[in-house]
């Protein structure tokens, strides 16, 4: 199947395995199981995946806003791992959206709302301490919105959550020295409290671009060393202060671009 969508031209597409691939304009965006919405075939998803088993029980209900829908596979995974789960995503493609449903539909009664609005818009509009879990998962032109990641935005990450609410954020980088990382880790640690971070050792060093998922919150974050040596490929789970170090926060007024893939980064 194929459509033009807000963000480019969209194809879902059968895989040999029998799950389903969207891409927007050639781009990897989600990989889905209709058949069992525990499989998640993306890496960095099985690692949000890990943080949501290691910090909230199964079978219990969640609250949880995701900012960042494509074909909404970890609003999926929640909605079957923890059933009665609130849960809002935050996608501006609104044909984007439409045409997920008809290619992927939702269970019925899964829970999941879907608000046609940027993370930044969307957030302001939901209530104090209303959020379990945050979960940033945002691309535009294979990078990170850099309004996604200053201390504005995390300073309405932390009015939204629970007091032992988390945030997890799915970010990229490569660089050397990881400049974007430790910075967004500054940042963030600012307006949420301590955490971790979790890579794979060579995206750490600056020796390969990759996925780098920070969690953060103002209750202790669990130990997720155990959870990363047992994962394949394995990750390495960092403080979010030893990434930190003295980088100094992001703010709207920075004009700060954070770095986008290379190309052919998410093109198999």
């Amino acid at each position: 199947m194929e459509r033009k969508v807000g963000s480019g031209t969209a194809t879902v597409e059968a895989a040999p395995d029998g799950t389903f691939v969207l891409r927007v304009d050639g781009s990897l965006q989600s990989q889905v199981d209709l058949a069992d919405p525990t499989h998640l075939s993306f890496e960095y998803m099985r690692r949000i995946a890990d943080v949501l088993d290691v910090t909230t029980a199964r079978r219990q209900p969640i609250a949880v806003t995701h900012i960042g829908g494509a074909a909404l596979s970890l609003p999926r995974y929640v909605a079957t791992t923890r059933p009665r789960s609130r849960q809002i995503v935050l996608e501006p493609d609104e044909d984007l959206t439409e045409f997920v449903r008809e290619a992927l539909p939702l269970p019925k009664r899964s829970g999941i709302k879907v608000r046609g609005a940027t993370g930044r818009a969307g957030i302001t509009e939901l209530y104090d301490d209303s959020m379990d879990v945050l979960i940033l998962d945002a691309f535009e032109r294979e990078a990170v919105p850099a309004s996604l990641v200053t201390t504005e935005f995390f300073a309405e990450c932390a009015r939204v959550l629970r007091p032992t609410g988390l945030l997890i954020a799915n970010l990229i980088d490569g660089q050397a020295g990881l400049p974007f990382i430790r910075r967004t880790a500054a940042t963030v640690r600012a307006a949420l409290g301590d955490g971790v971070v979790l890579a794979e050792r060579k995206v750490l060093r600056g020796k390969g671009f990759g996925n780098v998922i920070l969690i953060a919150s103002p209750h202790k974050v669990p130990d997720l060393t155990a959870t990363g040596r047992r994962a394949q490929p394995p990750y390495d789970v960092t403080p979010l202060t030893e990434l930190a170090g003295k980088a100094t926060v992001l703010a709207d007024s920075d004009g700060f671009t954070p770095p986008a893939a290379p190309p052919g980064t998410f093109r198999p």
